[in-house]
């Protein structure tokens, strides 16, 4: 036995299998990890903040308690924040921090009917048989009455799940969440999809989605697609924000004073400066009910000296008692007119850095208007901050994976996965009979998915159903490898040849050959399907470099080893 562990590449085992354990680190931890933040939410008021980009999830920040209420899962989080009141201080406590978040009251715009708000005696001509007489007529205005109403609390903004218990990055498969295609209109140079990806990221991280995976991708054709992959969330309007290209224009008369990114400085998310428009409020239409939103943005100078050169030479003119400039500031957003505003008369050349942005949407019902609205507002919102996409992008495929499916796959997964480890290492042991030879390739097997898994961990994959398929590959070729060299060693056992380490030296070589073949069939699999297959190619890639390099050679000198020692007592 000691000859064995002080073997070199037997260390070198043993290392990596350390080195695994350390990868993929183990957790007891209990409660509520934090996947994502809503921005403009009490949570992210409260400086509660999103997982980084790419972050372990151990390092997700975990809530473990509410009110001094043990929190130990994400549907006790649930429980603990359902019918919250507004307007109320909630103590939440993390494994990292304490936070005090104030619940924001959540209102609903009522419709009461038109008012008149003002009646006055306009004087007119008018022409009768010939003769100019003067009349005068009662000019009623008309204004929308709304009422706003709380109804309850907003919901504070955190997406959470139940707190990870190692370092492996599930994929969508098995925790659930939703994967878009998205294809570029025309032919796209290398440097133009990176600007892509590069555009989603920010746009994605605008909205508080920080632990997202976008990436380039392309089949074996030549067509090139992104892929975003956002665990934990299944939402329609993920998919309408990939796919709108974002351009966002500011005109005055046809002249354009700024546009979405650059441009603007700051824009504002908080409930002081953004939300339902509370002088338009929602009013109701034949189809439903149309709202209106508002938010202030911060503009660069350069912009607000564009702004200030296109109105300096506009007329005044005064509209119901106020004055306004001769044309109004239209907002364009994918070529398509989202909404024209006045300008006041005290902007005229004016290189004013600070506006306000509305714009509307609609519903059947007054809750589906309003919620359409700000989801417009938001959307907006992320333009405005991040800039236009430099192409045009095609959804192609949406996939929403529900995590209960996910979590169900994952245990049939490893039920599989033992049941079959079982099977080959009761196949080995009737098949040998000796429980010193079947035991070094139970112990290989185990050390070889161990090491596999670590890798994952360390290289920050996800993994999903494909990665699963890959292990299975590997560990069922593992099994061929040690049986091939144990059948060379043991069946030719009384063979004239060059003894057991020569007869493990040939079993090797053509271990090596099998490699050389499986690792190359798996090359053309990082591209076929769009990339789809990536984690299966990736995971039996690397399984395969981990047995060539490191766990045959030392079951190989395991088996070695035992074979001398059994010619030596013959």
């Amino acid at each position: 036995m000691k000859s064995i562990f002080f073997n070199l590449r037997v260390v070198i085992a043993i290392f990596f299998v350390l080195l695994a354990l350390f990868a993929i680190h183990p957790s007891f931890q209990e409660g509520a990890a934090i996947r994502f933040v809503d921005k403009g939410s009490a949570a992210d008021f409260a400086k509660i903040v999103s997982p980084s980009k790419n972050s372990n999830p151990l390092d997700h920040e975990v809530i473990t308690s509410i009110d001094g209420k043990k929190i130990t899962n994400a549907d006790e989080y649930r429980a603990a924040v359902s019918g919250i009141e507004p307007n109320r201080s909630i103590s939440v406590a993390t494994n990292k921090a304490r936070y005090v978040i104030k619940t924001l009251p959540k209102t609903e715009i009522e419709y009461t009917g038109a008012v008149i708000n003002q009646s006055t005696a306009e004087f007119y001509n008018e022409t009768i048989n010939g003769t100019i007489v003067s009349l005068n007529r009662t000019v009623i205005t008309l204004v929308n009455e709304t009422v706003e109403k709380v109804i309850g609390a907003e919901e504070l903004g955190l997406t959470v799940y139940d707190a990870p218990k190692n370092n492996l990055r599930k994929g969508l498969d098995l925790e659930g969440g939703v994967r878009v295609m998205l294809s570029p209109e025309g032919n796209t140079s290398d440097e133009m999809m990176g600007n892509v990806v590069d555009t989603l990221d920010r746009r994605l991280n605008a909205l508080g989605l920080n632990d997202v995976i976008i990436r380039k991708s392309g089949d074996l054709l030549g067509n090139k697609f992104v892929i975003v992959e956002i665990a934990g969330i299944q939402t329609k309007e993920i998919e309408s924000r990939l796919k709108e290209q974002g351009k966002f224009e500011a005109k005055i008369n046809d002249t354009v004073v700024f546009t979405g990114g650059g441009d603007v400085a700051y824009v504002c998310r908080t409930a002081d400066c953004s939300g339902i428009d509370p002088r338009a409020g929602c009013t109701k239409t034949d189809s439903g009910y149309s709202c209106k939103f508002f938010f202030t943005v911060d503009l660069s100078p350069e912009a607000a000296e564009r702004q200030a050169s296109a109105t300096k030479n506009l007329a005044v003119i005064s509209e119901e008692g106020e004055q306004f400039l001769s044309q109004k500031i239209d907002f364009y957003l994918d070529n398509k007119l989202v909404d024209s505003l006045n300008i006041g008369a005290g902007l005229k050349g004016k290189a004013e850095t600070k506006i306000q942005i509305s714009g509307g949407g609609s519903g059947e019902t007054r809750n589906s208007a309003v919620e359409n609205t700000l989801s417009n507002m938001r959307n907006l919102q992320a333009v405005l901050q991040t800039g236009s996409l430099p192409i045009k992008l095609n959804v192609i495929k949406v996939d929403n994976l529900s995590p209960t499916l996910g979590s169900e796959f994952l245990k049939s997964s490893i039920e599989s996965g033992v049941t079959a480890l079982i099977m080959v290492s009761l196949i080995i042991f009737i098949r040998y009979r000796r429980v010193k030879l079947a035991l070094p390739t139970i112990i290989t097997n185990f050390a070889e998915y161990f090491i596999i898994l670590g890798a994952s961990a360390f290289m920050k994959t996800n993994f999903d159903l494909s990665a699963i398929a890959g292990i299975i590959i590997v560990i069922g070729t593992g099994v061929n490898d040690q049986i091939v060299m144990l059948d060379e060693a043991v069946g030719r056992k009384h063979s004239v040849d060059s003894g057991a380490g020569g007869r493990i030296k040939n079993a090797f070589m053509i271990v090596l050959m099998a490699f050389t073949t499986n690792f190359v069939a798996m090359l053309p699999l990082l591209w076929a399907g769009a990339g789809m297959l990536r984690g299966f190619a990736v995971t039996t890639m690397v399984g395969a470099l981990v047995g060539i390099l490191i766990t045959r050679p030392a079951y190989a000198q395991v088996l070695g080893h035992i074979m001398k020692k059994e010619e030596l007592n013959e």
